[in-house]
Protein backbone atom coordinates (compact mmCIF):
# COMPACT_ATOMS: atom_id res chain seq x y z
CA UNK A 1 0.00 0.00 0.00
CA UNK A 2 1.32 3.44 -0.96
CA UNK A 3 2.07 5.76 1.94
CA UNK A 4 1.23 9.46 1.50
CA UNK A 5 3.34 12.54 2.01
CA UNK A 6 1.39 14.59 4.57
CA UNK A 7 1.27 18.28 5.42
CA UNK A 8 -0.49 19.79 8.43
CA UNK A 9 -1.74 23.28 7.52
CA UNK A 10 -2.39 25.50 10.53
CA UNK A 11 -0.02 23.34 12.55
CA UNK A 12 0.52 25.79 15.42
CA UNK A 13 -3.18 26.33 16.19
CA UNK A 14 -5.23 24.44 18.79
CA UNK A 15 -6.67 21.96 16.28
CA UNK A 16 -3.44 21.72 14.29
CA UNK A 17 -1.52 20.63 17.36
CA UNK A 18 -4.25 18.13 18.17
CA UNK A 19 -3.99 16.73 14.64
CA UNK A 20 -0.26 16.14 15.10
CA UNK A 21 -0.90 14.54 18.48
CA UNK A 22 -3.47 12.14 17.04
CA UNK A 23 -1.27 11.25 14.05
CA UNK A 24 1.23 10.08 16.64
CA UNK A 25 -1.37 8.33 18.84
CA UNK A 26 -2.91 6.40 15.95
CA UNK A 27 0.49 5.61 14.46
CA UNK A 28 -0.64 6.92 11.08
CA UNK A 29 1.46 5.63 8.22
CA UNK A 30 3.09 8.22 5.99
CA UNK A 31 6.18 8.68 3.88
CA UNK A 32 7.07 12.28 4.81
CA UNK A 33 5.40 14.95 6.95
CA UNK A 34 5.70 18.74 7.16
CA UNK A 35 4.12 21.44 9.32
CA UNK A 36 2.84 24.67 7.78
CA UNK A 37 1.54 27.91 9.26
CA UNK A 38 1.13 31.61 8.59
CA UNK A 39 4.19 33.84 8.34
CA UNK A 40 3.64 34.84 11.96
CA UNK A 41 4.40 31.35 13.29
CA UNK A 42 6.81 30.22 10.58
CA UNK A 43 10.29 29.41 11.78
CA UNK A 44 9.16 28.14 15.17
CA UNK A 45 10.30 24.73 16.36
CA UNK A 46 7.84 21.85 16.39
CA UNK A 47 8.53 18.65 18.33
CA UNK A 48 6.87 15.61 16.78
CA UNK A 49 7.58 11.97 17.61
CA UNK A 50 10.79 12.98 19.34
CA UNK A 51 12.06 14.82 16.28
CA UNK A 52 12.35 18.58 15.91
CA UNK A 53 10.78 20.17 12.83
CA UNK A 54 10.83 23.78 11.69
CA UNK A 55 7.38 25.16 10.90
CA UNK A 56 7.29 26.44 7.33
CA UNK A 57 5.29 29.37 6.00
CA UNK A 58 2.48 28.07 3.83
CA UNK A 59 2.98 29.01 0.19
CA UNK A 60 1.68 27.48 -3.01
CA UNK A 61 4.95 25.64 -3.61
CA UNK A 62 4.76 24.15 -0.10
CA UNK A 63 2.34 21.60 -1.51
CA UNK A 64 4.59 20.23 -4.22
CA UNK A 65 4.83 16.43 -3.79
CA UNK A 66 2.31 16.48 -0.93
CA UNK A 67 -0.44 13.86 -1.22
CA UNK A 68 -2.74 14.71 1.70
CA UNK A 69 -3.08 18.06 3.45
CA UNK A 70 -4.77 18.14 6.85
CA UNK A 71 -5.97 21.72 7.11
CA UNK A 72 -7.19 23.72 10.08
CA UNK A 73 -6.27 27.28 9.22
CA UNK A 74 -9.64 28.95 8.62
CA UNK A 75 -11.95 29.27 5.63
CA UNK A 76 -10.15 32.15 3.93
CA UNK A 77 -6.81 30.28 4.02
CA UNK A 78 -8.40 27.08 2.75
CA UNK A 79 -10.01 28.93 -0.16
CA UNK A 80 -6.61 30.32 -1.12
CA UNK A 81 -4.66 27.07 -0.94
CA UNK A 82 -7.21 24.39 -1.87
CA UNK A 83 -6.98 25.12 -5.64
CA UNK A 84 -3.16 25.03 -5.41
CA UNK A 85 -3.25 21.69 -3.60
CA UNK A 86 -5.66 20.17 -6.12
CA UNK A 87 -3.65 21.56 -9.05
CA UNK A 88 -0.59 19.75 -7.69
CA UNK A 89 -2.46 16.46 -7.40
CA UNK A 90 -3.01 16.54 -3.64
CA UNK A 91 -6.10 16.07 -1.49
CA UNK A 92 -7.05 18.59 1.17
CA UNK A 93 -9.04 17.43 4.20
CA UNK A 94 -10.43 20.76 5.33
CA UNK A 95 -11.68 21.61 8.82
CA UNK A 96 -13.16 24.96 7.89
CA UNK A 97 -16.64 25.81 6.62
CA UNK A 98 -15.28 26.82 3.21
CA UNK A 99 -16.45 23.82 1.19
CA UNK A 100 -18.84 21.86 3.42
CA UNK A 101 -22.00 22.55 1.47
CA UNK A 102 -20.39 22.72 -2.00
CA UNK A 103 -21.90 20.29 -4.46
CA UNK A 104 -19.29 17.73 -5.43
CA UNK A 105 -17.33 18.07 -2.18
CA UNK A 106 -17.92 15.09 0.12
CA UNK A 107 -18.69 16.00 3.72
CA UNK A 108 -17.41 13.01 5.65
CA UNK A 109 -17.45 11.48 9.11
CA UNK A 110 -15.11 8.50 9.09
CA UNK A 111 -17.10 5.38 9.89
CA UNK A 112 -20.38 7.00 8.84
CA UNK A 113 -20.22 7.80 5.11
CA UNK A 114 -16.79 6.56 3.97
CA UNK A 115 -18.12 5.68 0.52
CA UNK A 116 -18.63 9.39 -0.19
CA UNK A 117 -14.83 9.76 -0.25
CA UNK A 118 -14.83 8.07 -3.65
CA UNK A 119 -16.55 11.17 -5.05
CA UNK A 120 -13.82 13.62 -4.04
CA UNK A 121 -12.13 15.82 -6.63
CA UNK A 122 -9.25 16.86 -4.41
CA UNK A 123 -11.28 18.39 -1.57
CA UNK A 124 -12.84 16.57 1.39
CA UNK A 125 -14.71 18.62 4.00
CA UNK A 126 -14.72 17.87 7.71
CA UNK A 127 -18.11 18.73 9.27
CA UNK A 128 -18.80 21.22 12.01
CA UNK A 129 -17.82 19.98 15.48
CA UNK A 130 -21.37 19.74 16.82
CA UNK A 131 -22.51 17.83 13.74
CA UNK A 132 -19.60 15.40 13.92
CA UNK A 133 -20.38 13.79 17.26
CA UNK A 134 -24.07 13.67 16.43
CA UNK A 135 -23.55 11.66 13.24
CA UNK A 136 -21.82 8.75 14.97
CA UNK A 137 -24.88 8.40 17.19
CA UNK A 138 -27.54 8.97 14.53
CA UNK A 139 -26.14 6.84 11.69
CA UNK A 140 -26.78 3.37 13.20
CA UNK A 141 -30.18 4.48 14.53
CA UNK A 142 -31.25 5.92 11.18
CA UNK A 143 -30.21 2.73 9.40
CA UNK A 144 -32.38 0.65 11.73
CA UNK A 145 -35.49 2.77 12.26
CA UNK A 146 -35.35 5.76 9.88
CA UNK A 147 -35.28 9.35 11.17
CA UNK A 148 -38.57 11.20 10.64
CA UNK A 149 -37.95 14.34 12.71
CA UNK A 150 -34.99 15.65 14.70
CA UNK A 151 -34.49 18.37 17.35
CA UNK A 152 -31.00 19.08 18.72
CA UNK A 153 -29.88 21.43 21.47
CA UNK A 154 -26.11 21.86 21.75
CA UNK A 155 -24.12 23.03 24.77
CA UNK A 156 -20.76 23.95 23.31
CA UNK A 157 -17.42 24.50 25.02
CA UNK A 158 -15.34 27.60 24.42
CA UNK A 159 -12.50 25.61 22.81
CA UNK A 160 -14.69 25.48 19.72
CA UNK A 161 -13.98 29.19 19.33
CA UNK A 162 -10.20 28.80 19.61
CA UNK A 163 -7.39 29.56 22.02
CA UNK A 164 -8.44 33.19 22.57
CA UNK A 165 -11.84 31.99 23.76
CA UNK A 166 -10.25 29.52 26.17
CA UNK A 167 -8.11 32.31 27.59
CA UNK A 168 -11.13 34.61 27.82
CA UNK A 169 -13.10 32.11 29.90
CA UNK A 170 -10.18 31.73 32.30
CA UNK A 171 -9.52 35.48 32.59
CA UNK A 172 -13.21 36.40 32.84
CA UNK A 173 -13.74 33.81 35.60
CA UNK A 174 -10.76 35.07 37.58
CA UNK A 175 -11.89 38.67 37.22
CA UNK A 176 -15.45 37.90 38.34
CA UNK A 177 -14.25 35.95 41.38
CA UNK A 178 -12.13 38.95 42.37
CA UNK A 179 -14.99 41.38 41.74
CA UNK A 180 -13.08 43.07 38.93
CA UNK A 181 -14.43 44.36 35.63
CA UNK A 182 -13.64 42.41 32.47
CA UNK A 183 -14.12 43.41 28.83
CA UNK A 184 -15.14 40.36 26.81
CA UNK A 185 -13.94 40.24 23.20
CA UNK A 186 -14.57 36.73 21.84
CA UNK A 187 -18.21 36.54 22.88
CA UNK A 188 -21.11 39.01 22.71
CA UNK A 189 -21.84 38.43 26.39
CA UNK A 190 -19.62 37.54 29.37
CA UNK A 191 -18.91 33.79 29.28
CA UNK A 192 -17.98 33.15 32.91
CA UNK A 193 -20.89 31.84 35.03
CA UNK A 194 -23.12 32.40 32.02
CA UNK A 195 -24.92 30.59 29.20
CA UNK A 196 -25.06 32.35 25.82
CA UNK A 197 -27.79 31.28 23.34
CA UNK A 198 -25.81 32.40 20.31
CA UNK A 199 -22.98 30.78 18.37
CA UNK A 200 -21.98 32.58 15.16
CA UNK A 201 -24.17 35.24 13.54
CA UNK A 202 -27.94 35.21 13.13
CA UNK A 203 -29.46 34.45 9.73
CA UNK A 204 -32.68 35.73 8.18
CA UNK A 205 -34.76 32.88 9.62
CA UNK A 206 -33.77 33.72 13.22
CA UNK A 207 -31.41 30.79 13.54
CA UNK A 208 -27.65 31.22 13.82
CA UNK A 209 -25.20 29.95 11.22
CA UNK A 210 -24.04 27.35 13.73
CA UNK A 211 -27.57 26.04 14.11
CA UNK A 212 -28.11 25.89 10.36
CA UNK A 213 -24.82 24.02 9.97
CA UNK A 214 -26.25 21.22 12.10
CA UNK A 215 -29.44 21.19 10.03
CA UNK A 216 -27.82 21.26 6.59
CA UNK A 217 -24.78 19.11 7.32
CA UNK A 218 -26.88 16.36 8.93
CA UNK A 219 -28.98 16.10 5.80
CA UNK A 220 -25.93 15.98 3.54
CA UNK A 221 -23.97 13.39 5.55
CA UNK A 222 -26.90 11.03 6.15
CA UNK A 223 -28.39 11.65 2.68
CA UNK A 224 -31.71 12.73 4.19
CA UNK A 225 -34.51 14.41 2.20
CA UNK A 226 -34.23 18.19 2.14
CA UNK A 227 -37.75 18.54 3.54
CA UNK A 228 -37.09 16.32 6.56
CA UNK A 229 -37.75 18.54 9.61
CA UNK A 230 -34.65 19.29 11.70
CA UNK A 231 -34.29 22.10 14.24
CA UNK A 232 -31.31 23.15 16.35
CA UNK A 233 -30.54 25.55 19.20
CA UNK A 234 -26.81 26.11 19.77
CA UNK A 235 -25.63 27.45 23.13
CA UNK A 236 -22.17 28.44 24.38
CA UNK A 237 -21.45 27.29 27.93
CA UNK A 238 -18.56 28.07 30.32
CA UNK A 239 -16.78 24.76 29.77
CA UNK A 240 -13.22 24.67 28.48
CA UNK A 241 -13.56 21.56 26.31
CA UNK A 242 -16.25 19.08 25.31
CA UNK A 243 -19.59 19.63 23.58
CA UNK A 244 -22.84 18.22 24.95
CA UNK A 245 -26.07 17.68 23.02
CA UNK A 246 -29.66 16.94 23.96
CA UNK A 247 -31.16 15.02 21.05
CA UNK A 248 -34.86 14.30 20.39
CA UNK A 249 -35.59 11.92 17.51
CA UNK A 250 -38.84 10.76 15.99
CA UNK A 251 -38.43 7.55 13.99
CA UNK A 252 -40.43 6.04 11.15
CA UNK A 253 -40.72 2.73 13.04
CA UNK A 254 -41.59 1.75 16.57
CA UNK A 255 -38.56 1.62 18.87
CA UNK A 256 -37.79 1.22 22.57
CA UNK A 257 -35.02 2.77 24.69
CA UNK A 258 -33.52 -0.68 25.28
CA UNK A 259 -33.32 -1.29 21.52
CA UNK A 260 -31.56 2.04 21.00
CA UNK A 261 -29.22 1.32 23.89
CA UNK A 262 -28.28 -2.07 22.44
CA UNK A 263 -27.59 -0.67 18.96
CA UNK A 264 -25.40 2.12 20.31
CA UNK A 265 -23.42 -0.29 22.50
CA UNK A 266 -22.02 -1.88 19.34
CA UNK A 267 -21.87 1.29 17.20
CA UNK A 268 -18.55 2.52 15.82
CA UNK A 269 -17.01 5.30 17.88
CA UNK A 270 -19.76 5.32 20.53
CA UNK A 271 -19.60 4.39 24.22
CA UNK A 272 -22.81 4.11 26.23
CA UNK A 273 -22.93 5.33 29.84
CA UNK A 274 -26.54 4.98 30.88
CA UNK A 275 -27.51 4.05 34.43
CA UNK A 276 -29.25 7.14 35.83
CA UNK A 277 -30.31 5.41 39.05
CA UNK A 278 -26.63 5.17 39.94
CA UNK A 279 -25.89 8.65 38.54
CA UNK A 280 -24.07 7.20 35.56
CA UNK A 281 -24.42 9.37 32.45
CA UNK A 282 -21.88 11.17 30.24
CA UNK A 283 -20.39 14.54 31.18
CA UNK A 284 -17.80 16.67 29.45
CA UNK A 285 -15.15 15.51 31.91
CA UNK A 286 -15.68 11.94 30.72
CA UNK A 287 -14.99 13.02 27.13
CA UNK A 288 -12.01 15.32 27.63
CA UNK A 289 -8.93 14.02 25.83
CA UNK A 290 -10.44 10.73 24.60
CA UNK A 291 -11.94 9.55 21.33
CA UNK A 292 -15.44 8.10 21.88
CA UNK A 293 -18.74 9.89 21.60
CA UNK A 294 -20.51 9.08 24.86
CA UNK A 295 -24.27 8.51 24.87
CA UNK A 296 -26.67 8.25 27.80
CA UNK A 297 -30.00 9.37 29.30
CA UNK A 298 -31.64 7.21 26.62
CA UNK A 299 -35.39 7.34 27.21
CA UNK A 300 -38.76 7.46 25.50
CA UNK A 301 -39.63 10.90 24.15
CA UNK A 302 -43.00 12.01 25.56
CA UNK A 303 -43.84 14.42 22.70
CA UNK A 304 -43.12 12.31 19.60
CA UNK A 305 -44.62 9.12 18.27
CA UNK A 306 -41.84 6.49 18.08
CA UNK A 307 -39.68 9.08 19.81
CA UNK A 308 -36.39 8.74 21.70
CA UNK A 309 -34.51 11.36 23.72
CA UNK A 310 -30.81 11.01 24.52
CA UNK A 311 -27.74 12.94 25.65
CA UNK A 312 -24.35 12.76 23.94
CA UNK A 313 -20.97 14.24 24.81
CA UNK A 314 -17.63 14.35 23.00
CA UNK A 315 -14.27 16.09 22.94
CA UNK A 316 -14.97 18.68 20.25
CA UNK A 317 -11.28 19.21 19.41
CA UNK A 318 -10.93 15.50 18.67
CA UNK A 319 -14.01 13.93 17.08
CA UNK A 320 -15.29 17.38 16.12
CA UNK A 321 -12.10 18.33 14.33
CA UNK A 322 -8.69 16.69 14.65
CA UNK A 323 -9.64 13.05 15.18
CA UNK A 324 -12.04 12.91 12.26
CA UNK A 325 -9.50 14.71 10.05
CA UNK A 326 -6.86 12.10 10.82
CA UNK A 327 -9.34 9.25 10.44
CA UNK A 328 -10.26 10.57 6.99
CA UNK A 329 -6.55 10.61 6.14
CA UNK A 330 -6.36 6.96 7.16
CA UNK A 331 -9.44 6.11 5.06
CA UNK A 332 -7.98 7.89 2.01
CA UNK A 333 -4.79 5.89 2.46
CA UNK A 334 -6.55 2.56 2.97
CA UNK A 335 -8.84 3.16 -0.01
CA UNK A 336 -5.88 4.53 -2.03
CA UNK A 337 -7.84 7.65 -2.94
CA UNK A 338 -4.86 10.00 -3.17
Amino acid sequence: MRKPNIAVLGATGVVGREIAKIIDELNVEYNEIKFLSSAKSAGSKYLFKGKEYIVEEAKSESFDNVNIVLASAGASTSKIFAPEIVKRGGVIVDNSSAFRMDEGVPLVIAGVNDEDLKQHKGIVANPNCSTSQLMLVLKPLHEKWGIKRLIVSTYQAVSGAGLKAINELRADTEARLKGEKFANECFKKPISFNVIPQIDVFTDNGYTKEEMKVVNETKKILHLPQDLPISCTAVRVPVFNGHSEAVDIEFEKSVTPDEVRNVLKTAYGVTVIDDPENYEYPTTRDADGVNPVFAGRIRRNLAFNNGISLWCVADNLRIGAALNTVRICQKLTKMQLF
